[in-house]
């Protein structure tokens, strides 16, 4: 076990599964293709530049990452699988979350009601330690402990 600590976001509490990014997370090439289908029961990354997470599913995990990048739509993509009931649990950043993320996140949880957690800060040697399918048990105070 190892424990990593962080600045909360948005605080919650859960055990989830991780899925891991060692590069930055495009929220519109990696979602929209899912977000799209009428009948979407998850999502499933479409990024094809993202080898660590294309063809994996976020639904309901602890989405691991360094930060977002790509398209000014960032935030409104979040907003909107988390209104849908298709965003990832937990968003855990290594790095200070960007804008585009943190206004996503806040408009889930405040506009949507979606609890999603959202830790930012866990720090290179976070990202380093945690591997896809590893179970994290998250606090409220921003501690992230990887239990497998």
């Amino acid at each position: 076990m190892k424990t990593f600590k962080g600045r909360v976001v948005t605080a919650g509490e859960a055990t989830l599964e991780a899925v891991v990014s060692h590069q930055g997370f495009n929220t519109l090439a990696s979602c929209q293709k899912s977000a799209l289908k009428k009948k979407a029961k998850e999502i499933i990354v479409a990024d094809q530049n993202n080898k660590d997470l294309y063809g994996k599913n976020i639904t309901g995990k602890a989405l691991c990452l360094p930060i977002t990048i790509g398209s000014t739509t960032g935030g409104i993509v979040i907003q909107t699988i988390a209104a849908r009931g298709l965003a990832p649990a937990a968003m855990l950043f290594s790095e200070p979350i960007d804008s585009l993320a943190a206004s996503g996140v806040l408009l889930a949880n405040i506009f949507e009601k979606s609890p999603l957690i959202c830790i930012d800060n866990l720090g290179k040697e976070f990202l380093d330690s945690v591997k896809d399918g590893d179970r994290l048990e998250i606090s409220a105070t921003g501690s992230v402990t990887i239990l497998d």
